[in-house]
């Protein structure tokens, strides 16, 4: 039989005198909580309780092993109600995975959960891979990159487009590619973690294109070519949450507008759908509203002149 099971019966019978009595409070079977008392004392090989026909009373053993499973039972519960809280208001470390990118589309929703719930503090880790949340010890994660085939619950955020981008100085000296063909003779400074290699796509009119391009900066930080395409350096292909204020403010341009591309997803990932702690469902609550109220994040209609 279940050890703590027994061990409760046999304080339940401690404490009301009897073994009907304890089955009652226990809402059990006098025989089920008879067994457990003596499924006890088979395990240690010692008597706990002397019983008569009108009483039980402790042996010398029995009231030593009582005491302690008391303390064990007491603790027991105690780990129960903690467990519980934690469940229902959040508290303790959310683990945060999450795409090399996707920091300035999180930045304000952390900043908000922790204002929140000044219980709970935020680990997060980026990288540029659907991680194993369970084998990583990750909570959540939050990416743009595909899930596949995979048992974590995916639930939808937002959805982007990538813009290439340059700057006024670079279109000044090199000048404005008004097709994605005259892409060729540009300097692409291009993402080394890319999916796509060296190739940038377009559609438009319900054709696809994908142009090879090059350049002389090849980096595996978006920041990087953000930053170089700002000094002119060359020209970029990123997501538009990470040019929206330099576009905003200027500081870089868009082309090749007019070519659309697919939408990407970001996606909240998770590992189970059921008993997800109070901590992971506040986050994910805060997420999907940031997402649902946020503003555009980049205008569409900067094209460089």
């Amino acid at each position: 039989m279940d050890r703590v099971t027994c061990m409760a019966a046999f304080a339940k019978v401690v404490e009301t005198g009897g073994f009907s009595a304890a089955a009652r409070a226990l809402d059990m079977s006098p025989s089920m909580v008879s067994n457990c008392v003596r499924s006890l004392e088979d395990r240690l090989g010692v008597r706990l309780l002397n019983r008569s026909t009108r009483r039980t009373s402790l042996t010398e053993v029995g009231a030593r092993y009582h005491e302690r499973a008391l303390r064990i039972l007491a603790d027991l519960d105690d780990t129960e109600r903690a467990a519980q809280a934690q469940q229902s208001i959040p508290r303790g470390r959310l683990r945060l995975n999450a795409s090399i990118a996707m920091p300035p589309l999180l930045a304000a929703v952390i900043a908000e959960f922790v204002a929140r719930y000044p219980d709970v503090s935020v680990t997060m880790s980026m990288t540029d891979r659907v991680a194993d949340l369970v084998e990583a010890r990750f909570d959540l994660a939050v990416s743009h990159m595909p899930v596949g085939a995979s048992s974590f619950i995916a639930r939808r955020l937002t959805s982007y487009q990538f813009a290439v981008c340059g700057s006024a100085d670079y279109f000044a000296a090199r000048g404005v590619p008004k097709d994605p063909s005259d892409l060729s003779t540009h300097n692409c400074l291009t993402y080394s973690h890319s999916a796509w290699g060296n190739d940038w796509h377009f559609s438009w009119s319900g054709r696809e294109q994908t142009i090879p391009v090059a350049g002389n900066l090849r980096a595996n930080s978006a920041n990087a070519l953000r930053s170089a395409a700002v000094h002119g350096q060359g020209l970029v292909m990123l997501p538009t949450f990470l040019v929206a204020e330099d576009l905003r403010s200027g500081r870089l341009k868009r082309v090749l507008g007019d070519f659309s591309q697919a939408d990407h997803v970001v996606s909240a990932i998770y590992p189970h759908r059921h008993q997800i702690s109070a901590t992971v469902r506040s986050f994910l609550d805060l997420l999907i509203r940031h997402f649902r109220t946020a503003p555009q994040q980049a205008e569409p209609t900067s094209r460089a002149a």
